[in-house]
């Protein structure tokens, strides 16, 4: 289907940031590792989430959801798998990350699989670190990608990890490690990349009842001079057992970023509550990133404050620990005066597409010059309207759309939101960007 514009009306507003999909996840699958009951409040029901919600129901987790909350009874870290077929992930990289250390906790073997786009994933990495603590993982197609076969045992112990590929490998193991037979120790080797979302899983660990153990130390023998310090990362997880709790899941920045960007290019003021001051979300980077664009932010203790006269500057920026940022924040060199660099996205590059190589073919269509680099690129303000493709990426449908406030822009394949932020095009509409969906 085409995402397009249907009518802009006076933007500004007052709306309430969906929900956190990396809580979401993480939440949801430990409450389905607890014992006990757990009730989810203000829970992200979009299809990756809801991914991760079937496949722990299929290792026997009994979860409902009610109209106030959503109730996960736990299995108390014994897994089973109740299917005879693959569990079917559908584009669901974080559950597919996360949930291959954990299915090594069934009693019985366990296959992940999903669409084509996810059978894209590099797995290689998580699989051998999990090696390492006695987890035998097999890819099925033999090319280190999905369909994974994970086969019951995990004796802990320790094990290493690159950490500029995806904190998410690093969040599947800290999140299984309390459950395995001896508990385990990770260590990560630089250059450690979207630290803040490993943090948002050690956050949510504690809420549930696990502690772990952080440390490092600075390697100086055979240490590569380009990596600052040469920091190893540890992680010490002891055997323990997750709680039930009552929890309920914060905004999320990554997908406030497009209300927050659709003010700045627009012009207007708006609120956007559920944005917490403290929150470890990486991603309210988003914040200093407009005001140094020339935009005025307020932060309150839950909501955001917003205003913008719609000039925008241009911007140097690493986004090495928001790489959720990086479709958002070329969308707004695009639309801005001069020339904005972006740099430390390299591992953009293993996400639901190569999303620097998507990013700047789509732009080039607009007729945007840039130059694109191997960690990020460079953007020169100006483009026109066009027609662009979403390669099914959730977050380039929804970036690309912004550019409809000042240029006519179509976008195919356009549905895909739904993957993180269902309600889209109605939260969009709130501050008076109207969206449609059409058929081709």
């Amino acid at each position: 289907m085409i995402l397009k514009v249907k009518n802009i009306s006076k933007i500004g507003g007052e709306v309430k940031a969906p929900p956190s999909k990396s809580y979401s996840h993480r939440a949801v699958i430990l409450a389905s590792l607890a014992q006990g009951t757990s009730k989810l409040y203000d829970m992200l029901y979009s299809e990756d989430v809801l991914s991760s919600i079937r496949a722990c129901k299929t290792l026997g987790a009994k979860i409902k959801k009610t109209d106030e909350y959503l109730e996960v009874i736990g299995t108390n870290g014994k897994l089973h798998n109740t299917s005879e077929n693959p569990i079917d992930l559908a584009n669901s990289g974080t559950t597919l990350r996360l949930m291959t250390s954990i299915s090594a906790l069934s009693d019985n073997e366990v296959i992940l699989t999903g669409d084509d786009s996810l059978k894209t994933r590099p797995m290689e990495l998580l699989m051998d670190s999990l090696y390492s603590l006695g987890v035998e993982c097999k890819s099925l197609n033999n090319n280190n990608k999905a369909p994974i076969l994970i086969k019951p045992g995990y004796d802990g112990g320790e094990t290493n990890i690159q950490g500029n590929v995806s904190s998410q490998f690093i969040s599947s193991i800290l999140i299984s490690s309390p459950l395995s037979k001896k508990g385990t120790t990770l260590y990560v080797l630089p250059e450690f990349k979207s630290k803040p979302y490993v943090n948002m899983t050690l956050d949510i660990m504690k809420k549930f009842g696990v502690k772990t153990i952080k440390g490092y130390y600075l390697k100086h023998d055979n240490c590569d001079k380009t990596i600052q310090n040469c920091r190893i990362d540890e992680f010490i997880v002891r055997k323990q057992n997750y709680q039930a709790c009552d929890y309920t899941i914060e905004g999320d920045y990554s997908s406030a970023s497009y209300l927050l960007a659709l003010i700045a290019i627009a012009g207007g003021k708006a609120k956007i509550k559920n944005l917490f001051r403290n929150s470890k979300q990486g991603d309210k980077y988003i914040l200093d990133i407009l005001q140094k664009m020339g935009v005025t932010i307020i932060r309150g203790e839950d909501y955001v404050e917003i205003a913008s006269n719609g000039n925008l500057k241009a911007i140097d920026v690493n986004l090495s620990n928001a790489p959720d940022l990086l479709i958002t924040v070329a969308v707004l060199a695009a639309m801005a005066e001069g020339t904005s660099n972006i740099t430390g996205v390299a591992h953009a590059r293993v996400k639901e597409t190569d999303r620097i190589d998507t990013t700047c073919r789509e732009l080039e269509k607009l007729g945007c010059q840039l130059i694109e680099k191997e960690d990020g690129m460079t953007i020169t303000g100006g483009i026109t309207s066009g027609k662009i493709d979403s390669h099914a990426d959730h977050r380039i449908a929804m970036a690309f759309s912004l550019i409809g406030l000042k240029h006519d822009i179509e976008i195919t394949n356009g549905e895909v939101f739904n993957v993180s932020f269902p309600n889209f095009i109605e939260t969009m509409a709130e501050l008076g960007f109207e969206l449609e969906l059409k058929n081709e």
